[in-house]
């Protein structure tokens, strides 16, 4: 049961530059009844607490914090930075997902199942699909995640830093972690309608 789950904060990494959609951002994306950022939001929604680490304009909920990487489009490690900084010290793991996994809520569950007996030796868990390590779709101890990304991570790789923590992968369904990175992979997800710019 979810409310067996341990506490946990999550991080939503919605700040790229979206180059390949034409600069439209990927959170405004929606199919019809809801953005990619909402189902992300939705994903997430057992949270203690929710940060979306992207633009000023992102409407995001009264409860859910808004933050920006810095400097502004300067990489997903950077972005997860901006999280750590902003999030309650007292949740025992954090989620960290990107914003374009229209399947997002069937990884989170997996990871969340996977906190309920974690060795105290892992440090945190990451998806895997496709034999694919998906490091966006991950949840890991807060006091670890914030030791090794309080430093400089601007413009460079999440792996950099990840790699210092005693991780697990948790096998995931295939497809699960697809993304939306370009019209077609929208238009095939059905997330292919912006409501912003």
């Amino acid at each position: 049961m979810k409310n067996s789950y341990p506490e946990y904060a999550a991080i939503v990494v919605a700040g790229g530059r979206s180059s390949r959609l034409g600069g439209t951002p990927k959170a405004s994306l929606s199919n019809g009844s809801k953005t990619l950022l909402a189902s992300s939001l939705q994903a997430v929604a057992t949270a203690r607490q929710r940060v979306v680490v992207g633009p000023s304009d992102l409407p995001v909920p009264a409860d859910v914090k808004l933050t920006r990487e810095d400097p502004p489009f300067s990489g997903p490690a950077a972005a997860i930075t901006a999280g750590v900084r902003a999030l309650p010290p007292s949740c025992e793991w954090t989620c960290v997902i990107a914003v374009d996994m229209p399947r997002i809520a069937e990884a989170i569950d997996a990871l969340l199942e996977v906190t309920r007996q974690a060795p105290a030796d892992i440090e945190g868990f990451f998806g895997v699909s496709g034999e694919i390590a998906q490091p966006l779709v991950g949840i890991y101890r807060t006091e670890n995640l914030r030791r090794v990304f309080d430093t400089d991570t601007a413009h460079q790789s999440v792996r950099r830093f990840l790699r210092q923590l005693n991780l697990q992968a948790v096998p995931l369904d295939g497809g699960v972690t697809d993304d939306v990175d370009t019209w077609e992979s929208a238009h095939a997800t059905g997330f292919d309608s912006p409501q912003w710019n």
